[in-house]
């Protein structure tokens, strides 16, 4: 019996493009859940304190994790969250920093 969440995919580092991190950062809100997790550093994250519904939250975190730049697995009752900075300075040396300090 699957767990209370469906299971989630993440895209191969490799398929990541730019005009996939540039789309899901021209999102304030996205840019602020990507600000977020470099705060946490290594922590994984479950909990946002967020002013959206349930719903969009959960449609920025899809829009991240589609995008490459997040990785999500459930602990229990709780989604985590990590950002993946280091495969994508790797990839894109340099591109979610400057995006962010563009802002």
């Amino acid at each position: 019996m699957l767990g209370r969440w469906t299971p989630l995919s993440h895209p191969e580092i490799a398929d990541v493009t730019v005009d996939d991190v540039l789309r899901a950062l021209a999102d304030p809100t996205r840019r602020k859940i990507v600000r977020l997790l470099i705060a946490e550093g290594d922590r994984p994250c479950g909990t946002f304190g967020l002013p959206v519904a349930a719903s969009t939250l959960s449609h920025h975190f899809r829009s991240l994790r589609e995008a490459g730049l997040i990785r999500q697995w459930d602990e229990g009752r709780k989604r985590m969250n990590t950002l993946r900075l280091d495969e994508l300075d790797t990839r894109f040396p340099g591109l979610v920093d400057t995006i962010l300090a563009a802002d």
